[in-house]
This record gives structure tokens, C-alpha cells and sequence, in this order.
């Protein structure tokens, strides 16, 4: 039996965009659209490895449906794509990616690699990559005094420092374990 591709679920309450997407990502990977957060919700479970979600929708937003999707601890990441420009607030938002309106299909087929590709590893790195992530979005849209002048801005800023800190130490611990196995690979004690 071969495997299935990655499934995404992609949240848009525009049908025509939601559609749109649903192409673009369709040769690759299964898709799901929900034409709204209430839809979304609906359609939520355990086979869904990358939801590609608009923030702003009537009804149910983006932000709501990411808070449920993080508080049912589902195993998948998740793209915010929309229109919303980014603020301090994304700080506190369970997101991996943001993705400002209009996207191009190779930005969100990209988008939807890097998720999958993230999902591979374990939740060090994972939180690694969304808050560099939020980080990258911050600087590209706030000026350096704006940035020097928010508290967040600072913790994540030195969160980051602690994450990649943590993850070379673990590295050089992984490299020197494998040296030392290697060296006494050759005595097996038949010499």
C-alpha cells in the first residue's frame, strides 16, 4: 500500500481564493477547503498535517480557529495567510508561518513545504523555526526603533538565542557520541 500524500486544509472565506489555493496545492498534496472558521472546525482531526489559514473571516476568525486547533494539540502546522499586516500581537499566536496577502503560487506551495518539512522534527526545533519566523515578519515590518522599543519584541529576541543555544549544544552532544562510538567500533575484542 503506498503512502498518502500530506494532507492541508486550507481555511479561506473567499471561495474563489480558497479554490484557487486548492489548485495550486493539488498535484502535490490532498486538500480540504473550509469556507469559513465554523467549516473549519468541522472539519478538524488527526489526518491533517498543514492548515493554511486566513485570519480575518465573519463569523469565526482565523485567530479563534488557531487557538482550537492548538488547544485540541493537534500534530499539524499551521500558515497564517491573509491580509491582516502583522503586529506585536502574532507574538502570542500558536502560528508557524504568516503569509501576507496577495501570495503567489510559489510562495504558498513553498509555504506549505517548509510546514511539512518542520513538522518532521521535534518541538524544539519546531518553536525555533516559528518564532525566527515571527521574528523575520516583525523586522521586515517595524522599524528598528519600534522593535528596540518592545519589551515582546526583546524576549523573543533573546527566546531565540536560548532555543539555538540549546539545539548546538545538543549537536556537538550528538556529534561527540558518535565520535566515540566510532572510535571503539573497531575493538570487538577478537584482537
Amino acid at each position: 500500500m503506498s503512502e498518502q500524500p500530506p494532507l492541508v486544509l486550507v481555511v479561506e472565506d473567499e471561495p474563489d481564493l480558497a479554490d484557487l489555493y486548492a489548485a495550486w496545492l493539488g498535484d502535490q498534496y490532498r486538500v480540504r477547503t473550509a469556507y469559513g472558521g465554523h467549516e473549519a472546525l468541522e472539519q478538524l482531526d488527526d489526518e491533517i498535517d498543514a492548515i493554511l489559514l486566513d485570519r480575518r473571516m465573519p463569523g469565526l476568525s482565523g485567530d479563534e480557529v488557531l487557538v482550537e486547533v492548538r488547544d485540541r494539540g493537534m500534530d499539524c502546522r499551521v500558515a497564517m495567510v491573509t491580509a491582516v499586516e502583522p503586529d506585536f500581537d502574532i507574538l502570542e499566536m500558536g502560528f508557524d508561518d504568516y503569509l501576507v496577502k496577495p501570495v503567489t503560487k510559489e510562495a504558498l506551495r513553498g509555504t506549505v513545504e517548509g510546514l511539512l518539512r518542520r513538522g518532521q522534527y521535534d518541538t524544539g526545533v519546531q518553536e525555533l523555526f516559528a518564532l525566527t519566523s515571527k521574528k523575520a515578519i516583525l523586522e521586515t515590518e517595524k522599524s528598528a526603533s519600534e522593535l528596540s522599543d518592545n519589551d515582546e519584541y526583546r524576549e523573543l529576541s533573546e527566546r531565540i538565542a536560548v532555543l539555538r543555544d540549546d539545539l548546538d549544544r545538543s549537536l556537538s552532544e550528538v556529534d561527540e557520541h558518535e565520535e566515540f562510538e566510532r572510535l571503539f567500533q573497531g575493538f570487538d575484542g577478537d584482537d
